[in-house]
């Protein structure tokens, strides 16, 4: 089917909504069921634009979105203080020691700790959203879709946010910049965290060039054994006779297959393309947000005859 408009949404998926709505514990928050429907919604719009999907690949999409994360974000957006409250309690340490590690921090060195500090700190006003008013204010969390963990996503923003700081003291600016030229851009909306590194393209470039290799360096049979996975969308007990495995075998080595991967993606970014650890997380990040690559195609190498026919 289509994506649909907010009331079709709500109409065609309305059994779905409602126990999604109670395992993301969105009551805890009192968060209007339709108010976390629409960010379902959204989410759904973000990471499908105008495909045509069916119900059951909607209903799995959704399915595997972080709902207590996307919840709690709701909640902050919305400006819900006992949401505001339980965010700080939870994530104000994650912040800092994610702070600490972007920023490079070792040993009792003063200077770089309140650096980390004011890394994290600054990202809370973009959090709340800056505005004149509060009906017009914008927070950031309006752009969080749960399709990855809260933290994960929190972590991703900073280190940009780091990285548009190194870049713009790097850059000669004058100083009698026009006032409206300033507040013209202090006003305008948080980009989306797609949009957020304008050399995003570039990087997932890199991640594509490094997991091709990757694949390419694969043994023929664990190669043929993420192909029956991702490609053709096999089950494990499928696979497993397929290979000649106990279902329990094919899925202990499909997974050391794609931790072998990642290790191996992560050191051709680190050493070919000389990413720090914070590009490296973008990388991923960006991936599981919207990453056009056909992972089916890269693999085609990995299929017998027979399934390409």
């Amino acid at each position: 089917m289509a994506l649909a408009t907010l009331e079709g949404f709500l109409a065609a998926h309305a059994a779905l909504i409602d126990w999604l709505y109670a395992q993301s514990g969105a009551d805890r928050w009192q968060l209007a069921r339709d108010r976390f429907a629409e960010a379902l919604h959204g989410s759904v719009l973000r990471r499908f634009k105008g495909a045509q999907l069916e119900a059951a690949e909607i209903s799995t999409y959704l399915r595997s979105l972080h709902l207590a994360d996307l919840a709690l974000a709701c909640a902050c957006a919305d400006g819900n203080e006992p949401a505001w409250e339980h965010f700080f309690r939870s994530y104000r340490s994650d912040l800092y020691s994610a702070a600490r590690a972007i920023i490079g921090l070792s040993g009792a060195d003063g200077i770089q700790e309140a650096r980390a500090i004011e890394l994290a700190d600054s990202l809370y006003a973009e959090l709340y959203g800056l505005s004149d008013s509060a009906s017009s204010r914008r927070s950031l969390f309006c752009y969080f879709h749960g399709r990855s963990k809260l933290s994960t996503w929190l972590r991703a923003v900073l280190a940009q946010r780091h990285v548009d700081s190194l870049r713009s003291a790097r850059r000669l600016e004058p100083l009698d910049e026009n006032p409206d030229t300033l507040d013209h851009k202090v006003r305008q909306p948080p980009p989306r965290l797609g949009e957020l590194d304008p050399h995003r393209s570039r990087l997932l470039s890199f991640l594509q060039e490094c997991l091709t290799l990757a694949l390419n360096s694969l043994a023929p049979r664990d190669l043929l054994r993420l192909s029956y996975y991702y490609g053709q969308d096999l089950t494990m007990a499928q696979i497993g006779q397929l290979l000649g495995e106990h279902e329990a075998t094919a899925s202990r080595n499909l997974e050391r297959t794609r931790r072998d991967l990642r290790s191996q993606v992560e050191s051709s970014l680190r050493d070919t393309h000389r990413l720090s650890p914070a590009q490296i997380e973008l990388c991923f990040e960006y991936a599981t947000d919207d990453w056009p690559h056909d992972l089916s195609q890269a693999l085609s190498r990995g299929f017998p005859e027979r399934a390409q026919e």
